[in-house]
């Protein structure tokens, strides 16, 4: 798969912090099809010459699907106005009641897509695609209620594996990070646990629950897992974003967790808006060479936003600000 340039800012003058914002955020409005309210917790990843992504729009009824887009630059896209439409892949249950918070992966030969996929309730739903125009939904990983399928971009031990959130069946006040495992992305299996919550004297911001968030990244330590954290407060949930550090060939073990947030909601699109106080990472563009890292997060649910990092100054974090 070619590398692309990725999206870059450099760090702004007296900024000591491992992420900062991109100047320009948002980078896609609420608005930005004819159909949406908001267009949030997106995905996105180099494709031919430029990149492609999965977006999470919800229309002005409020309901959940997902869009492909394109873009040259990582910064200014072009999203379909009409929402993906399945063909069978695996399978010819392809029903869906809504379609909400897509991550996507490139693995050997074609383009993963997983999201929160409603039968009976929220599971993960699969698809695959070669060129972003057509899409061939798989069978669902798991039995509702679960959220947060993450696929890892290379195989495990032969499997491929998946980070997931086990749920209930609305605004969860619980959750932590399970690792599953498949020999054909069909049939999921050899349930894990990889992350807990945290006590609420040692790390509140991600003391209610925890989920995956963009692909993750292996480097020389081990996978980093960048992932959303929550505390419970007195005016609601409160989103903000960590690392983590997985063994390479064991990645239910975990190396190093952040015990500070990297980004926590503080600018007024991340403060205000159809669910206040999120910061919801879902993709990450990177490039080892250059030690550059580009995440895209959704902000108070409504718009899409971009930070930027080292790649080796935040697993430096990770590693000396570890629970």
């Amino acid at each position: 798969m070619k590398m692309n340039s990725i999206p870059w800012q450099d760090r702004p003058e007296n900024c000591n912090d491992v992420m900062w914002r991109y100047s320009e955020n948002p980078i896609i409005d609420r608005y930005a099809i004819p159909s949406s309210n908001s267009i949030f917790n997106s995905a996105v990843v180099p494709f031919e010459d430029g990149f492609a992504g999965v977006f999470r729009c919800d229309n002005k009824a409020v309901q959940m699907n997902i869009f492909a887009g394109f873009s040259k630059n990582g910064i200014d896209w072009d999203i379909n106005h009409d929402p993906i439409v399945m063909k069978a892949g695996n399978t010819q249950m392809i029903d869906s009641d809504y379609k909400y918070d897509p991550r996507v992966v490139f693995i050997e030969d074609r383009y993963w897509i997983t999201w929160c996929n409603g039968y009976h309730g929220p599971t993960i739903g699969i698809a695959y695609t070669f060129d972003f125009k057509e899409f061939f939904q798989c069978e669902n990983a798991f039995l509702p209620f679960n959220r947060n399928g993450v696929l890892f971009p290379q195989k495990i031990n032969g499997k491929y594996a998946m980070l997931s959130r086990p749920s209930d069946n609305g605004h969860t006040p619980f959750g932590d990070i399970y690792i599953s495992y498949s020999p054909d992305m069909k049939y999921w299996g050899e349930h894990r646990c990889v992350m807990k919550a945290t006590p609420f004297e040692d790390s509140a911001w991600q003391c209610t629950k925890i989920g995956a968030g963009p692909i993750p990244i292996l480097t020389d330590e081990g996978w980093l897992m960048l992932y959303h954290g929550v505390i419970n407060t007195c005016n609601g949930f409160r989103y903000a974003m960590g690392a983590a550090i997985l063994e390479t060939d064991a990645p239910d073990k975990v190396k190093y967790r952040t015990q500070p947030y990297l980004l926590g909601p503080a600018k007024t699109y991340e403060m205000v808006g159809d669910v206040p106080n999120v910061v919801f990472p879902c993709a990450a563009l990177h490039d080892a060479k250059e030690d550059k890292l580009a995440v895209y997060y959704g902000a108070a649910d409504t718009v899409v936003a971009l930070a930027f990092g080292k790649l080796s100054e935040v697993v430096q974090f990770t590693k000396e600000n570890s629970l």
